[in-house]
Protein backbone atom coordinates (compact mmCIF):
# COMPACT_ATOMS: atom_id res chain seq x y z
CA UNK A 1 0.00 0.00 0.00
CA UNK A 2 1.53 3.33 -1.04
CA UNK A 3 2.21 5.97 1.58
CA UNK A 4 0.52 9.35 0.95
CA UNK A 5 2.90 12.22 0.29
CA UNK A 6 3.75 14.25 3.33
CA UNK A 7 2.62 11.63 5.88
CA UNK A 8 4.51 9.48 8.33
CA UNK A 9 4.07 5.92 9.49
CA UNK A 10 5.69 3.98 12.32
CA UNK A 11 7.70 0.84 11.64
CA UNK A 12 7.87 -2.25 13.83
CA UNK A 13 10.54 -0.82 16.13
CA UNK A 14 8.61 2.41 16.63
CA UNK A 15 10.50 4.76 14.31
CA UNK A 16 8.56 7.36 12.33
CA UNK A 17 9.35 6.88 8.65
CA UNK A 18 8.98 10.01 6.54
CA UNK A 19 9.89 9.77 2.87
CA UNK A 20 8.52 13.21 1.97
CA UNK A 21 8.28 16.30 4.12
CA UNK A 22 4.91 17.33 5.47
CA UNK A 23 3.32 20.21 3.59
CA UNK A 24 4.72 23.71 3.91
CA UNK A 25 1.51 24.75 5.66
CA UNK A 26 1.87 22.03 8.27
CA UNK A 27 5.57 22.58 8.92
CA UNK A 28 5.08 26.35 9.12
CA UNK A 29 2.12 25.95 11.46
CA UNK A 30 4.12 23.65 13.73
CA UNK A 31 6.94 26.20 13.92
CA UNK A 32 4.47 29.05 14.45
CA UNK A 33 3.25 27.36 17.62
CA UNK A 34 6.71 28.09 19.08
CA UNK A 35 6.04 31.72 18.15
CA UNK A 36 2.68 31.62 19.96
CA UNK A 37 3.75 30.00 23.20
CA UNK A 38 6.78 32.27 23.69
CA UNK A 39 4.39 35.24 23.70
CA UNK A 40 2.90 33.68 26.82
CA UNK A 41 6.20 32.76 28.43
CA UNK A 42 7.77 36.17 27.87
CA UNK A 43 4.83 38.33 28.93
CA UNK A 44 3.53 36.22 31.81
CA UNK A 45 6.49 34.28 33.17
CA UNK A 46 9.15 36.96 32.64
CA UNK A 47 7.85 40.50 32.31
CA UNK A 48 4.49 41.19 33.91
CA UNK A 49 2.88 38.72 36.31
CA UNK A 50 5.59 38.44 38.95
CA UNK A 51 6.32 42.18 38.91
CA UNK A 52 2.58 42.99 39.16
CA UNK A 53 2.22 40.63 42.09
CA UNK A 54 5.29 41.74 44.05
CA UNK A 55 5.91 45.38 43.08
CA UNK A 56 2.39 46.65 42.37
CA UNK A 57 0.34 44.60 44.82
CA UNK A 58 2.99 44.25 47.51
CA UNK A 59 2.70 40.48 47.76
CA UNK A 60 5.72 38.58 49.02
CA UNK A 61 8.06 36.81 46.64
CA UNK A 62 7.20 33.64 48.54
CA UNK A 63 3.58 33.84 47.35
CA UNK A 64 4.75 33.98 43.73
CA UNK A 65 7.31 31.21 44.30
CA UNK A 66 4.72 28.92 45.89
CA UNK A 67 2.28 29.43 43.00
CA UNK A 68 5.02 28.61 40.48
CA UNK A 69 6.05 25.58 42.51
CA UNK A 70 2.48 24.26 42.62
CA UNK A 71 2.27 24.45 38.81
CA UNK A 72 5.60 22.62 38.54
CA UNK A 73 4.50 19.89 40.95
CA UNK A 74 1.33 19.41 38.92
CA UNK A 75 3.52 18.97 35.82
CA UNK A 76 5.76 16.49 37.59
CA UNK A 77 2.78 14.40 38.71
CA UNK A 78 0.72 14.40 35.52
CA UNK A 79 2.75 14.89 32.39
CA UNK A 80 4.66 11.57 32.32
CA UNK A 81 1.32 9.79 32.59
CA UNK A 82 -0.25 11.85 29.82
CA UNK A 83 2.85 11.34 27.69
CA UNK A 84 2.59 7.58 28.06
CA UNK A 85 -1.08 7.70 27.02
CA UNK A 86 -0.34 9.85 23.96
CA UNK A 87 2.43 7.48 22.89
CA UNK A 88 0.10 4.48 23.17
CA UNK A 89 -2.42 6.20 20.91
CA UNK A 90 0.09 8.21 18.84
CA UNK A 91 -2.27 11.17 19.16
CA UNK A 92 -0.58 14.42 20.17
CA UNK A 93 -2.34 17.26 18.40
CA UNK A 94 -5.43 17.45 20.58
CA UNK A 95 -3.40 17.34 23.76
CA UNK A 96 -1.54 20.43 22.50
CA UNK A 97 -4.77 22.15 21.46
CA UNK A 98 -6.58 21.36 24.71
CA UNK A 99 -3.78 22.53 26.98
CA UNK A 100 -3.27 25.65 24.86
CA UNK A 101 -6.92 26.67 25.07
CA UNK A 102 -6.85 26.12 28.84
CA UNK A 103 -3.72 28.26 29.17
CA UNK A 104 -5.16 31.07 27.04
CA UNK A 105 -8.43 31.11 28.98
CA UNK A 106 -6.66 31.09 32.35
CA UNK A 107 -4.29 33.84 31.20
CA UNK A 108 -7.24 36.05 30.28
CA UNK A 109 -8.88 35.14 33.59
CA UNK A 110 -5.93 36.70 35.45
CA UNK A 111 -6.88 40.05 33.92
CA UNK A 112 -10.60 39.57 34.55
CA UNK A 113 -10.08 38.71 38.22
CA UNK A 114 -7.50 41.46 38.61
CA UNK A 115 -9.93 44.08 37.33
CA UNK A 116 -12.91 42.88 39.32
CA UNK A 117 -11.51 41.74 42.69
CA UNK A 118 -8.13 43.44 43.30
CA UNK A 119 -7.58 47.12 44.21
CA UNK A 120 -6.44 49.08 41.16
CA UNK A 121 -2.89 49.97 42.15
CA UNK A 122 0.39 49.88 40.29
CA UNK A 123 2.74 51.51 37.83
CA UNK A 124 1.23 53.18 34.72
CA UNK A 125 -2.31 52.48 35.96
CA UNK A 126 -4.96 55.06 35.02
CA UNK A 127 -6.94 56.21 38.06
CA UNK A 128 -4.97 54.16 40.57
CA UNK A 129 -6.55 54.16 44.01
CA UNK A 130 -4.80 55.33 47.15
CA UNK A 131 -3.92 52.61 49.61
CA UNK A 132 -2.46 52.95 53.12
CA UNK A 133 1.30 53.03 53.48
CA UNK A 134 2.55 49.49 53.80
CA UNK A 135 -0.56 47.99 52.21
CA UNK A 136 -0.06 44.68 50.49
CA UNK A 137 -2.29 42.02 49.03
CA UNK A 138 -2.24 38.78 50.95
CA UNK A 139 -2.52 35.24 49.66
CA UNK A 140 -6.23 35.18 50.57
CA UNK A 141 -6.90 38.38 48.58
CA UNK A 142 -5.06 36.92 45.60
CA UNK A 143 -6.59 33.44 45.72
CA UNK A 144 -8.41 33.54 42.39
CA UNK A 145 -5.56 35.35 40.63
CA UNK A 146 -3.07 32.75 41.84
CA UNK A 147 -5.38 29.92 40.82
CA UNK A 148 -5.68 31.35 37.30
CA UNK A 149 -1.90 31.74 37.08
CA UNK A 150 -1.30 28.17 38.26
CA UNK A 151 -3.71 26.78 35.64
CA UNK A 152 -2.22 28.96 32.88
CA UNK A 153 1.35 27.99 33.75
CA UNK A 154 0.56 24.31 34.16
CA UNK A 155 -1.33 24.09 30.86
CA UNK A 156 1.38 26.03 28.99
CA UNK A 157 4.06 23.62 30.22
CA UNK A 158 1.88 20.56 29.67
CA UNK A 159 1.52 21.17 25.94
CA UNK A 160 5.28 21.09 25.35
CA UNK A 161 6.10 17.34 25.35
CA UNK A 162 3.19 16.55 23.01
CA UNK A 163 4.26 19.36 20.68
CA UNK A 164 7.88 18.17 20.66
CA UNK A 165 6.82 14.58 19.98
CA UNK A 166 5.19 15.67 16.70
CA UNK A 167 8.56 16.67 15.19
CA UNK A 168 9.57 13.25 13.76
CA UNK A 169 6.34 13.11 11.73
CA UNK A 170 7.11 16.33 9.83
CA UNK A 171 10.44 15.77 8.06
CA UNK A 172 12.88 12.95 7.32
CA UNK A 173 15.22 12.16 10.19
CA UNK A 174 18.21 13.91 8.59
CA UNK A 175 16.26 17.21 8.56
CA UNK A 176 14.95 17.18 12.13
CA UNK A 177 17.75 19.41 13.41
CA UNK A 178 16.92 22.17 10.96
CA UNK A 179 13.19 21.83 11.61
CA UNK A 180 13.77 22.07 15.35
CA UNK A 181 16.09 25.05 14.86
CA UNK A 182 13.49 26.84 12.76
CA UNK A 183 10.91 26.33 15.49
CA UNK A 184 13.21 27.73 18.18
CA UNK A 185 14.19 30.69 15.97
CA UNK A 186 10.55 31.49 15.23
CA UNK A 187 9.92 31.25 18.96
CA UNK A 188 12.49 33.95 19.68
CA UNK A 189 10.81 36.16 17.08
CA UNK A 190 7.54 35.51 18.89
CA UNK A 191 8.96 36.70 22.18
CA UNK A 192 10.03 40.00 20.57
CA UNK A 193 6.72 40.46 18.76
CA UNK A 194 4.81 39.59 21.94
CA UNK A 195 6.61 42.31 23.88
CA UNK A 196 5.97 44.89 21.15
CA UNK A 197 2.27 44.04 20.77
CA UNK A 198 1.47 43.94 24.50
CA UNK A 199 3.50 46.83 25.91
CA UNK A 200 0.99 49.47 24.62
CA UNK A 201 -1.62 47.97 26.94
CA UNK A 202 0.80 48.52 29.83
CA UNK A 203 2.01 52.08 29.24
CA UNK A 204 0.42 53.35 26.03
CA UNK A 205 3.64 53.40 24.00
CA UNK A 206 5.80 51.35 21.68
CA UNK A 207 9.55 50.76 22.05
CA UNK A 208 11.51 53.30 19.96
CA UNK A 209 8.29 54.76 18.47
CA UNK A 210 7.10 56.28 21.75
CA UNK A 211 3.60 57.19 22.92
CA UNK A 212 0.68 56.14 20.72
CA UNK A 213 -2.09 58.52 19.70
CA UNK A 214 -5.34 58.78 21.62
CA UNK A 215 -7.29 57.24 18.73
CA UNK A 216 -5.10 54.14 18.57
CA UNK A 217 -5.12 53.72 22.33
CA UNK A 218 -8.89 54.15 22.43
CA UNK A 219 -9.25 51.39 19.87
CA UNK A 220 -6.88 49.06 21.72
CA UNK A 221 -8.57 49.62 25.05
CA UNK A 222 -11.89 48.49 23.66
CA UNK A 223 -10.57 45.02 24.44
CA UNK A 224 -12.19 43.96 27.73
CA UNK A 225 -10.20 44.46 30.93
CA UNK A 226 -7.51 46.66 29.37
CA UNK A 227 -8.98 50.17 29.70
CA UNK A 228 -6.99 51.21 32.80
CA UNK A 229 -3.51 50.31 31.47
CA UNK A 230 -0.92 49.01 33.94
CA UNK A 231 0.34 45.47 34.23
CA UNK A 232 -3.08 43.98 34.94
CA UNK A 233 -4.13 45.11 31.44
CA UNK A 234 -1.53 42.88 29.74
CA UNK A 235 -3.05 39.50 30.61
CA UNK A 236 -6.12 39.44 28.35
CA UNK A 237 -4.15 40.60 25.25
CA UNK A 238 -1.48 37.98 25.96
CA UNK A 239 -4.10 35.23 26.14
CA UNK A 240 -5.73 36.43 22.91
CA UNK A 241 -2.40 36.60 21.05
CA UNK A 242 -1.39 33.14 22.29
CA UNK A 243 -4.70 31.78 20.97
CA UNK A 244 -4.59 33.69 17.67
CA UNK A 245 -1.09 32.56 16.70
CA UNK A 246 -1.95 28.96 17.70
CA UNK A 247 -4.80 28.81 15.17
CA UNK A 248 -2.61 27.63 12.24
CA UNK A 249 -1.49 24.69 14.38
CA UNK A 250 -5.13 23.80 14.99
CA UNK A 251 -6.03 24.11 11.31
CA UNK A 252 -3.07 22.52 9.52
CA UNK A 253 -1.21 20.16 11.88
CA UNK A 254 -2.34 16.57 12.35
CA UNK A 255 -1.39 13.20 13.80
CA UNK A 256 -0.03 11.23 10.85
CA UNK A 257 -0.34 7.61 12.00
CA UNK A 258 -2.64 7.44 15.04
CA UNK A 259 -3.70 4.09 16.44
CA UNK A 260 -7.01 3.21 14.79
CA UNK A 261 -10.15 2.38 16.68
CA UNK A 262 -10.93 2.80 20.33
CA UNK A 263 -7.93 2.25 22.58
CA UNK A 264 -8.78 1.38 26.13
CA UNK A 265 -6.62 3.28 28.58
CA UNK A 266 -5.23 1.27 31.45
CA UNK A 267 -5.00 4.09 33.97
CA UNK A 268 -3.19 1.98 36.53
CA UNK A 269 -0.78 0.88 33.86
CA UNK A 270 -0.33 4.48 32.75
CA UNK A 271 0.87 5.45 36.21
CA UNK A 272 3.19 2.46 36.25
CA UNK A 273 4.51 3.59 32.87
CA UNK A 274 6.15 6.57 34.54
CA UNK A 275 8.49 4.22 36.35
CA UNK A 276 8.79 1.93 33.36
CA UNK A 277 10.11 4.83 31.30
CA UNK A 278 13.04 5.19 33.68
CA UNK A 279 13.53 1.42 33.64
CA UNK A 280 13.23 1.21 29.86
CA UNK A 281 15.76 4.00 29.43
CA UNK A 282 18.40 1.39 30.19
CA UNK A 283 17.40 -0.34 26.94
CA UNK A 284 18.27 2.81 25.00
CA UNK A 285 21.94 3.54 25.73
CA UNK A 286 22.53 7.17 26.56
CA UNK A 287 18.88 8.19 27.02
CA UNK A 288 18.95 8.54 30.80
CA UNK A 289 22.43 10.06 30.74
CA UNK A 290 21.23 12.65 28.23
CA UNK A 291 18.25 13.54 30.43
CA UNK A 292 20.71 14.17 33.27
CA UNK A 293 22.71 16.33 30.86
CA UNK A 294 19.63 18.39 30.01
CA UNK A 295 18.91 18.90 33.70
CA UNK A 296 22.36 20.39 34.22
CA UNK A 297 22.49 22.68 31.20
CA UNK A 298 18.86 23.79 31.49
CA UNK A 299 19.69 24.65 35.10
CA UNK A 300 22.47 26.88 33.77
CA UNK A 301 20.42 28.43 30.96
CA UNK A 302 17.50 29.20 33.27
CA UNK A 303 19.82 30.88 35.75
CA UNK A 304 21.35 33.12 33.10
CA UNK A 305 17.91 34.08 31.79
CA UNK A 306 16.74 35.00 35.27
CA UNK A 307 19.79 36.97 36.40
CA UNK A 308 21.43 38.42 33.27
CA UNK A 309 19.74 41.82 33.58
CA UNK A 310 20.54 42.03 37.31
CA UNK A 311 24.18 41.12 36.58
CA UNK A 312 24.39 43.85 33.95
CA UNK A 313 23.09 46.47 36.39
CA UNK A 314 24.95 45.41 39.54
CA UNK A 315 28.26 44.09 38.20
CA UNK A 316 28.75 45.94 34.89
CA UNK A 317 27.09 49.27 35.68
CA UNK A 318 24.15 49.42 33.27
CA UNK A 319 21.41 51.90 34.13
CA UNK A 320 18.23 50.53 35.66
CA UNK A 321 15.48 50.17 33.09
CA UNK A 322 17.82 48.93 30.38
CA UNK A 323 16.57 45.34 30.72
CA UNK A 324 14.45 45.57 27.55
CA UNK A 325 17.42 46.65 25.45
CA UNK A 326 19.52 43.84 26.90
CA UNK A 327 16.73 41.37 26.16
CA UNK A 328 16.66 42.44 22.50
CA UNK A 329 20.45 42.14 22.25
CA UNK A 330 20.18 38.56 23.47
CA UNK A 331 17.09 37.63 21.48
CA UNK A 332 17.61 39.01 17.96
CA UNK A 333 20.87 37.11 17.30
CA UNK A 334 19.33 34.04 18.96
CA UNK A 335 16.90 33.84 16.02
CA UNK A 336 19.80 33.27 13.62
CA UNK A 337 21.85 31.17 16.03
CA UNK A 338 18.97 28.74 16.53
CA UNK A 339 18.74 28.01 12.83
CA UNK A 340 22.53 27.66 12.57
CA UNK A 341 22.70 25.11 15.35
CA UNK A 342 19.79 23.17 13.87
CA UNK A 343 21.71 23.04 10.59
CA UNK A 344 24.88 22.04 12.44
CA UNK A 345 23.03 19.18 14.16
CA UNK A 346 22.06 17.77 10.75
CA UNK A 347 25.59 18.15 9.39
CA UNK A 348 27.70 16.94 12.33
CA UNK A 349 25.12 15.00 14.30
CA UNK A 350 23.27 16.30 17.35
CA UNK A 351 25.84 15.15 19.93
CA UNK A 352 28.77 16.96 18.32
CA UNK A 353 26.67 20.08 17.77
CA UNK A 354 25.49 20.05 21.39
CA UNK A 355 29.04 19.53 22.65
CA UNK A 356 30.12 22.55 20.63
CA UNK A 357 27.43 24.87 21.98
CA UNK A 358 28.12 23.81 25.59
CA UNK A 359 31.82 24.57 25.21
CA UNK A 360 31.01 27.93 23.61
CA UNK A 361 28.81 28.70 26.63
CA UNK A 362 31.76 28.04 28.96
CA UNK A 363 34.07 30.27 26.92
CA UNK A 364 31.58 33.13 26.68
CA UNK A 365 30.75 33.08 30.38
CA UNK A 366 34.47 33.24 31.20
CA UNK A 367 34.69 36.22 28.84
CA UNK A 368 31.64 37.74 30.54
CA UNK A 369 33.42 37.58 33.90
CA UNK A 370 36.54 39.14 32.43
CA UNK A 371 35.09 42.12 30.55
CA UNK A 372 35.49 45.32 32.57
CA UNK A 373 32.79 47.61 31.20
CA UNK A 374 29.70 48.21 29.10
CA UNK A 375 31.24 48.39 25.63
CA UNK A 376 32.92 44.99 25.81
CA UNK A 377 29.86 43.53 27.57
CA UNK A 378 27.71 44.40 24.53
CA UNK A 379 30.01 42.30 22.34
CA UNK A 380 29.88 39.34 24.72
CA UNK A 381 26.10 39.75 25.03
CA UNK A 382 25.69 39.63 21.25
CA UNK A 383 27.79 36.45 21.08
CA UNK A 384 25.77 34.93 23.91
CA UNK A 385 22.65 35.69 21.93
CA UNK A 386 23.99 33.85 18.87
CA UNK A 387 24.71 30.83 21.05
CA UNK A 388 21.57 31.09 23.14
CA UNK A 389 19.22 28.98 21.06
CA UNK A 390 21.72 26.18 20.48
CA UNK A 391 20.71 23.78 23.22
CA UNK A 392 16.99 24.21 22.56
CA UNK A 393 17.41 23.63 18.82
CA UNK A 394 19.59 20.54 19.26
CA UNK A 395 18.03 18.73 22.22
CA UNK A 396 14.92 17.57 20.32
CA UNK A 397 16.82 15.76 17.52
CA UNK A 398 19.35 14.60 20.14
CA UNK A 399 16.63 12.84 22.13
CA UNK A 400 15.09 11.45 18.93
CA UNK A 401 18.48 9.89 18.09
CA UNK A 402 18.43 7.92 21.35
CA UNK A 403 14.86 6.59 21.71
CA UNK A 404 12.22 5.18 19.31
CA UNK A 405 9.99 7.88 17.86
CA UNK A 406 6.90 6.07 19.10
CA UNK A 407 8.14 6.56 22.69
CA UNK A 408 9.19 10.17 22.19
CA UNK A 409 6.34 11.62 24.24
CA UNK A 410 7.43 9.79 27.40
CA UNK A 411 11.04 10.88 27.09
CA UNK A 412 10.22 14.47 26.20
CA UNK A 413 8.08 14.43 29.33
CA UNK A 414 11.11 13.38 31.37
CA UNK A 415 13.09 16.20 29.79
CA UNK A 416 10.36 18.61 30.85
CA UNK A 417 10.58 17.27 34.39
CA UNK A 418 14.33 17.82 34.42
CA UNK A 419 13.79 21.40 33.30
CA UNK A 420 11.29 21.92 36.16
CA UNK A 421 13.87 20.66 38.65
CA UNK A 422 16.48 22.94 37.11
CA UNK A 423 14.24 25.95 37.59
CA UNK A 424 14.71 25.54 41.35
CA UNK A 425 18.35 24.51 41.74
CA UNK A 426 20.16 27.00 39.50
CA UNK A 427 18.72 30.24 40.91
CA UNK A 428 19.29 28.94 44.44
CA UNK A 429 23.00 28.31 43.77
CA UNK A 430 23.33 31.77 42.23
CA UNK A 431 21.55 33.49 45.13
CA UNK A 432 23.53 31.69 47.81
CA UNK A 433 26.77 32.59 46.05
CA UNK A 434 25.91 36.29 45.77
CA UNK A 435 24.49 36.57 49.28
CA UNK A 436 27.43 34.70 50.78
CA UNK A 437 30.16 36.74 49.09
CA UNK A 438 28.76 40.23 48.51
CA UNK A 439 29.20 41.44 52.10
CA UNK A 440 32.85 40.39 52.37
CA UNK A 441 34.20 40.61 48.81
CA UNK A 442 31.95 43.23 47.19
CA UNK A 443 29.23 43.23 44.55
CA UNK A 444 31.39 42.73 41.46
CA UNK A 445 33.34 39.78 42.86
CA UNK A 446 30.15 38.16 44.18
CA UNK A 447 28.31 38.42 40.88
CA UNK A 448 31.26 37.33 38.76
CA UNK A 449 31.74 34.32 41.03
CA UNK A 450 28.07 33.48 40.52
CA UNK A 451 28.70 33.52 36.76
CA UNK A 452 31.58 31.10 37.37
CA UNK A 453 29.15 28.64 39.00
CA UNK A 454 27.01 28.75 35.86
CA UNK A 455 30.05 28.20 33.64
CA UNK A 456 30.88 25.19 35.81
CA UNK A 457 27.38 23.80 35.21
CA UNK A 458 27.88 23.98 31.45
CA UNK A 459 31.29 22.31 31.78
CA UNK A 460 29.79 19.50 33.88
CA UNK A 461 26.99 19.07 31.32
CA UNK A 462 29.62 18.76 28.55
CA UNK A 463 31.49 16.13 30.57
CA UNK A 464 28.33 14.09 31.23
CA UNK A 465 27.36 14.32 27.54
CA UNK A 466 30.63 12.63 26.55
CA UNK A 467 29.17 9.27 27.64
CA UNK A 468 26.12 9.59 25.35
CA UNK A 469 26.29 7.65 22.05
CA UNK A 470 26.83 9.68 18.88
CA UNK A 471 23.83 8.78 16.73
CA UNK A 472 21.58 10.40 14.15
CA UNK A 473 17.75 10.55 14.40
CA UNK A 474 16.10 7.68 12.56
CA UNK A 475 18.73 5.04 13.36
CA UNK A 476 17.73 1.87 15.21
CA UNK A 477 17.80 2.32 18.99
Amino acid sequence: MSQPAGSAHYDRVGEARVTLRASVAERSSWALYDFANTIFSMNIATLYFGVWLVNDLGASSTVFAVASAIASVMVVVSIPVLGAISDARRRRKWWVVGFTLASCAACAAIGLVGYTTIPHVGQELIGAVNVPVGWHAGARDLGWVLLAFIVASYAYQSAQPFYNAMLPELVPSNEQGRMSGIGVAVGYVGSIVGVILVVPFFNGSLPVVGALGAGVLGWLREIPYTSLAGRMSTFVPTGLLFAAFSLPFLLFCRDHDPVRGHTKVDWRGAFQEVFHTLRDARNHPGALRFIVTTLIYQDAVGTIVGFMALYAVRAVGFDKGSETTLFIVLTVPAVFGSYFYGWLADKLGPKRALSATLLVWVALLIAMMAVPGKASFWAVGFALGLNFGGVNAIERPMMLSLVPDVSAGRYFSLMLLSARAAAIAGPLIWSLTVDGLEGSLGTQVAYRTAVATVAAMFAIAWWVLRGVPDRRPGTAV
